[in-house]
């Protein structure tokens, strides 16, 4: 028997176009069950889906989408169609799939049973079209080896899925790294390895999108660490706490200082970011990246810090209020 009759592959997407067509082709040239979930696509998505003969959910349009929701209502069909899988592949319908990338992933989970997660390197395939395109690449080179979390595309085992209850259908960002916590606390491994995974198609090209995009990371941020900020690793508290320092505290600071200081508090805005953008920039160079991209890459780490207060106050108010978190999207606007 192959290994890859062992994988299924639950994709999801909304109003994708032609991103959905790649990815969807690349899966079906792997031989593999494909399970695609579409929530609400207003486009050809759908048809085009079932054109291929591929299996095809259509989320309830009553109930909020996220995608923790999507792949879950994937992986549940999946599994009652081919109850005997051990190992499904996510990926979200802007990529496609590396050519030998499930072969690879699969071999990892085979060689090592402690790991119940794998990932590879998501690339931007037009990360020269914008600097928004050329920070997500920059963004998802993370290092290889075991990590804290995945992104959405990665290969799961799925009897340790299974034994967490899947994702937080009630997440609206953040739902992978929260999922990793999970199955890191049962004892299973994240583990990235050195090989292509996905080409991705952001399509970012405004600074809305980008103000966007880094709004729902500071929610993302704030929900994680309401979640699994009491455990001993704390999940993203550190993260949280500099996102509200950074972005608010030192600004507060500098005001409460002004009459003591005659003033000259005001110096400690500029020289506080500097010495912050420099030191994420000698990190990013040290970590290998170019003079042009640890530049950019820190400018995004310190001006991103704005948007994410944005993120992490939109949560409070939600948890204080007792309402339903908006899912904030970055794309077509």
């Amino acid at each position: 028997m192959s290994k890859l009759e062992m994988v299924g592959v639950v994709a999801i997407g909304r109003n994708e176009g032609n991103r959905l067509r790649q990815c969807l082709l690349s899966l079906q040239s792997e031989g593999v069950i494909i399970v695609y979930v579409d929530s609400g696509s207003t486009d050809d998505s759908v048809a085009f889906a079932r054109s291929l003969g591929v299996h095809v959910i259509e989320l309830d349009l009553t109930i909020p989408f996220t995608a923790a929701r999507a792949r879950n209502a994937g992986f549940d069909y999946l599994l009652t169609i081919a109850p005997n899988l051990e190992w499904v592949q996510f990926i979200d319908g802007d990529c496609r799939l590396a050519t030998g990338w499930l072969q690879s992933a699969v071999s990892e989970l085979i060689a090592n049973p402690d790991v119940v997660v794998v990932c590879g390197r998501r690339r931007e395939e037009f990360a020269s079209d914008s600097i928004y395109n050329r920070l997500c690449d920059i963004e998802w080179n993370t290092p290889v080896g075991e990590a804290k979390a995945c992104g959405g595309d990665s290969m799961m085992r799925v009897s340790a899925l299974k034994k967490v209850g899947g994702f937080n259908p009630a997440l609206i960002a953040g739902e992978e790294p929260e999922l990793c916590v999970r199955l890191r606390q049962i004892g299973g491994k994240v583990m990235r390895i050195d090989g292509d995974m996905t080409w991705h198609d952001a399509r970012m090209t405004r600074l809305s999108q980008w103000w966007k995009r880094s709004q729902r990371a500071g929610h993302a941020y704030a929900e994680g660490a309401w979640l699994h900020g009491n455990t001993p690793e704390r999940h993203w508290v550190k993260e949280s706490l500099s996102i509200w320092f950074w972005s608010l505290g030192l600004l507060l600071l500098t005001v409460a200082t002004l009459r003591l200081t005659s003033g000259f508090s005001l110096l400690l805005i500029p020289m506080a970011y500097s010495w912050l953008g420099y030191k994420i920039y000698t990190y990013s160079l040290g970590s290998g990246l170019t003079f042009a991209d640890a530049t950019l890459f820190s400018c995004h780490c310190v001006f991103c810090k704005f948007p994410q207060l944005q993120g992490q106050i939109q949560f409070l108010l939600t948890r204080l209020l007792k309402r339903q978190p908006k899912l904030v999207e970055y794309k077509g606007l």
